[in-house]
């Protein structure tokens, strides 16, 4: 096929020796000069059972130190008598040595390079040497944020295929290779059926090929097995890596992985790098660092070995501004998917990639390099021309297909160096930038609106919580909000039960609706593109409920089975029985679910009522948190809220229980075989001061390492199991401690349990207790805040109790800054000889 461009004449002549050497020869009159290689087929990749000690790497060093004719020193100096240089470089698949002379001198540098190729002594006092020299190179490349990214994105990116190795080895593998480790190496591999010699310039051809052939007489060939080299599995999620290093600014790779050099897309790829970050008219030069000044440098290339490659985008940047230069390079790509890329800027871009390959070829190494490179990947000596043309007939479908179809979130890697100390600033920032992230709006009804922008999934979590509960409840009619609540979503003015289920369910979605003790929530979830959907229902539910007889009936019967389950656990059962002496006639005597008199003396009218006082926008947050634009979910919950009335706050004035005047003791038997016994004292409120305080003090006294746990259960023998727990609201709440045990040792036990509490109200925690509840709170708030639906739960709370919604991102601060005394003093404040309830349940004798 003619060439669509000029392509300079590439004639050259390949020969495969009996003993399988390959040798190419290109006689170039043009300059007096020549350059000589050898290829050995023995890279990084290639070491086998000694992946990771850099033997290739190490032997192309001690190829210089000595043949059997030549001292190490002789090398060098006979190349430079002739006016040559010699060098060597090592890579994943290769290890090449060439020469640059003029043509005067080919006979005499080529006898030096076959020299070496085959006579190699590597000299053990050498040896030494050469290790400490390639150890001052790895300290060099241990301060070179360059490498050391580098690095970190190849060991990333492959977890399996030998690329994750470095060339030069890990050090401490590197430590153990012996000079005999590296002989055996150089003579397992440097044979001839592995190598090609290649030979561009000012040269009689056929003179070259029998100098070579004539040294080469006395090396038959020999068996040569290559390691068998996996290839990298297919990438099925982000994978990220992110490191602090000695260096001022950050190295940032973001990479996906790519096919081998043979692959039809692969010139389409090669493109794609030029179109994006290949010059300072590419976009991502113009755009990230013109533009929005987001980066000192930016590029991108598509490093395409003879195994599958990755197309990487690199920068070097401000630490604070790399998660905002990935934001960017997603952006641009994502608009090359979805418009393309413009006529002239793939023609541009075509040809960029045909002046840097065609420039290579203005040298005789650089012919020499491509030669070999052709041969070595696809034993085409023209593949460099073909391949040039595939670029010329690359269109703008196939750019937009190579986008799809490689450079997806689930074959991204990225990897970042970064200043010391600037991973745990931006983690800082990160936090910040998510309070700063949450667009908080207050419609003119009342109702607060939390919108936040997570698209890590194309999933969306919306939560409409509202206030309620025990503090709007009496004896009569505990159980009400929870009712209420769950009736909500049985049926609206438009839609029934079924039909609501239906809706949301068929796109894959949820809705659901639920009580606290303090509040009531209408919960969705869905994916990103069903948001407007999924807006409408809870709307339609909150604004529109119906409550058909037939659900209430249907719901209360429910409730009355959940009140019946719960008396079979003996802990809630002690629990609802310590609350009613605890609180008496404050609401919090009474449950969430309620009794199974109050619920089933309830009705439609009493959850219209209640409906219409709590489910309106003065009482209200509706969090939207996930995949959204914050500004078009904005306009949907508008067009979908703005008639939700105003109405008032609830809890204007919240009252607390009384103090207790004395302790009391309650037997409450059962026909159960164990017996619990729970120790109640009245606790704090959920804006209290010692609120947190008391929150370490549950948490060191609910592990399996509490000295609770282990001093009754472990070293007493006396209780299955015995722990620690809140009830929290508006109004002060409770604080209690519970266990159970066989019947037989209650008395033992209850003994047991206050004396532990009591050293506890009297000396406080112990420093290691102290330190453990820190860390176990914390650690719990993170993994709590970690799903959508969490947090937009729980920020969407701390926003409806008053503390704004980016409360618990300052519960580190908080939590640290909590001293060993206060919670001595709060121990003492609400243990130390307080007044509690203690119930004991035990079967009947």
């Amino acid at each position: 096929m003619d060439s669509p461009f000029h392509y300079p004449d590439t004639t050259a002549i390949h020969t495969r020796l009996p003993n399988g050497l390959d040798i190419i020869i290109k006689e170039d009159h043009n300059a007096d000069v020549v350059s000589l290689q050898a290829w050995c087929g023995a890279g990084s990749i290639h070491e086998d059972h000694w992946l990771g000690a850099g033997l290739s790497h190490i032997l192309e060093h001690m190829l210089f130190k000595g043949t059997k004719k030549r001292q190490g020193p002789e090398i060098a100096t006979q190349v430079q008598d002739v006016g040559g240089y010699i060098n060597a470089y090592t890579s994943f698949d290769r290890t090449v040595y060439w020469i640059d002379a003029p043509s005067s001198g080919t006979e005499t540098c080529l006898d030096v390079l076959l020299d070496v190729m085959t006579e190699a002594t590597l000299p053990e006092d050498e040896y030494e040497k050469e290790q400490e020299v390639i150890r001052r190179e790895f300290a060099m490349g241990f301060d070179d944020p360059d490498r050391m990214s580098s690095q970190l994105l190849f060991a990333t990116a492959f977890q399996q295929h030998p690329y994750k190795y470095p060339v030069i080895g890990h050090l401490d593998i590197f430590n153990q290779l012996t000079r005999e480790d590296v002989l055996a190496y150089y003579r397992r591999h440097y044979v001839p059926n592995n190598m090609l010699f290649v030979i561009v310039g000012d040269v009689d051809g056929a003179r070259v090929r029998e100098q070579i052939s004539s040294h080469f007489q006395a090396y038959p060939r020999q068996v040569h097995s290559p390691p068998l080299i996996l290839p990298e599995p297919a990438q099925l999620g982000r994978r990220e890596a992110h490191q602090e290093f000695e260096t001022q600014l950050t190295k940032m790779h973001l990479s996906w992985h790519i096919p081998n050099i043979a692959h039809p897309d692969m010139p389409a790829l090669d493109v794609l790098a030029g179109i994006l970050g290949q010059g300072r008219s590419s976009r991502l030069y113009r755009v990230i660092r013109e533009e929005k000044q987001l980066a000192h440098s930016i590029g991108a290339y598509a490093y395409t070995p003879a195994h599958g490659g990755i197309f990487s985008v690199s920068a070097t940047v401000d630490p604070d501004k790399r998660l905002a230069v990935e934001k960017a390079v997603h952006a641009l790509i994502d608009e090359l998917a979805q418009h393309g890329v413009r006529a002239a800027e793939l023609e541009k871009a075509k040809k960029s990639c045909l002046v840097d390959m065609l420039s290579e070829l203005t040298t005789m190494r650089g012919q020499a390099n491509d030669l070999a490179t052709n041969w070595m990947l696809s034993r085409n000596l023209d593949f460099t021309k073909d391949y040039l043309t595939a670029i010329h007939d690359v269109d703008a479908e196939a750019i937009r297909a190579v986008v799809t179809r490689y450079l997806r979130e689930s074959n991204l890697t990225s990897v970042s160096l970064n200043p010391m100390g600037s991973l745990q600033d931006r983690a800082a920032g990160a936090r910040d930038q998510e309070t700063n992230g949450t667009r908080r709006v207050l419609l003119d009804n009342g109702l607060t609106l939390l919108l936040h922008e997570d698209h890590r999934v194309p999933l969306v979590a919306v939560r409409a919580s509202f206030l309620g509960g025990l503090l709007l409840e009496t004896e009569a009619n505990s159980g009400l909000t929870q009712l209420a609540s769950r009736c909500l979503i049985k049926g609206t003015e438009s839609r029934d039960a079924s039909e609501l289920a239906d809706a949301i369910e068929d796109v894959g979605g949820s809705l659901g609706a639920n009580a606290g003790n303090n509040t009531f929530t209408v919960a969705a979830g869905c994916l990103e593109e069903d948001l407007p959907l999924a807006l409408e229902l809870v709307s339609d539910v909150l604004l529109h409920p119906s409550f058909p007889e037939a659900e209430i009936e249907r719901e209360k019967i429910a409730q009355v089975a959940s009140i019946k389950a719960e008396s079979d656990h003996l802990v809630s059962l002690a629990v609802r029985r310590l609350r009613r002496e605890l609180f008496g006639d404050h609401p919090y005597a009474n449950v969430r679910v309620g009794t199974e008199d109050s619920v089933n003396q309830l009705n439609d009218r009493q959850a219209r009522e209640f409906h219409r006082t709590c489910a309106v926008g003065a009482n209200g947050v509706l969090a939207v948190y996930g995949a959204i634009n914050a500004s078009t979910a904005e306009s949907l919950i508008r067009e979908h809220f703005q008639s939700l009335p105003k109405g008032q706050r609830a809890f204007a004035d919240v009252s607390a229980p009384a103090r207790l005047s004395s302790s009391r003791t309650l037997d409450v038997t059962t026909d159960k075989q164990q017996a619990v016994l729970v120790r109640g004292f009245l606790g704090g409120a959920i804006d209290s001061e010692d609120r947190l305080a008391l929150e370490l003090i549950e948490e060191a006294c609910s592990d399996m390492s509490s000295r609770l746990f282990m001093r009754i259960r472990e070293e007493m023998g006396l209780a299955y199991y015995v722990s620690a727990s809140q009830m929290l609201g508006l109004a002060p709440g409770a604080f209690y401690f519970y266990l159970g045990t066989d019947p037989q040792k209650l008395d033992d036990v209850e003994a047991a349990l206050s004396e532990e509490v009591s050293k506890l109200a009297e000396h406080g925690l112990e420093s290691h207790e102290f330190h453990r509840a820190k860390k176990t709170l914390l650690g719990k708030a993170e993994m709590d805040a970690q799903a959508l639906g969490s947090r937009a739960t729980i920020e969407g709370l701390d926003e409806l109790y008053g503390f704004g919604h980016d409360y618990h991102q300052s519960l580190g601060e908080r939590v640290e800054a909590i001293s060993e005394d206060e919670i001595a003093r709060v121990l003492r404040d609400y243990f130390h000889e307080k007044a509690s309830i203690t119930v004991r349940v035990s079967p009947a004798i």
